[in-house]
C-alpha cells in the first residue's frame, strides 16, 4: 500500500455518517442536496426510513398508513392500521 499523492487526496470525499475519507464515494442526490457515502450501510443508515412498530430501518417496500412507514403489514396492523398487505 502506498502512501496517497496531494493529487490523489484532493478527490477523497468524506463520508457523512462515518466519516471515512474514500476516493470512492457514492453522491445520493435528496430533494436537490448532495449527500456522500462511503458504503450502502452508511446510506441506509442515513436515508431508510424506521418502522414506526419494530424501529428496524426499511430497506425493501414497506407498506406506508397515515404518514407512518412500516417494514411489513404486520407491523402496521400491530399499530392500529388496517387493510395493507406486503408487496408480493
Amino acid at each position: 500500500m502506498h502512501a496517497l499523492t496531494e493529487g490523489e487526496r484532493k478527490f477523497m470525499t468524506r463520508c457523512e455518517v462515518c466519516g471515512n475519507e474514500y476516493d470512492k464515494t457514492m453522491e445520493l442526490v435528496v430533494n436537490g442536496i448532495s449527500h456522500y457515502y462511503d458504503s450502502f450501510e452508511c446510506a441506509i443508515h442515513a436515508l431508510a426510513p424506521i418502522c414506526e412498530h419494530c424501529g428496524c430501518k426499511i430497506i425493501g417496500h414497506g407498506v406506508e398508513a397515515a404518514g407512518n412507514f412500516y417494514c411489513c403489514a404486520h407491523c402496521a396492523s400491530q399499530k392500529g392500521a388496517m387493510g395493507l398487505h406486503d408487496r408480493g
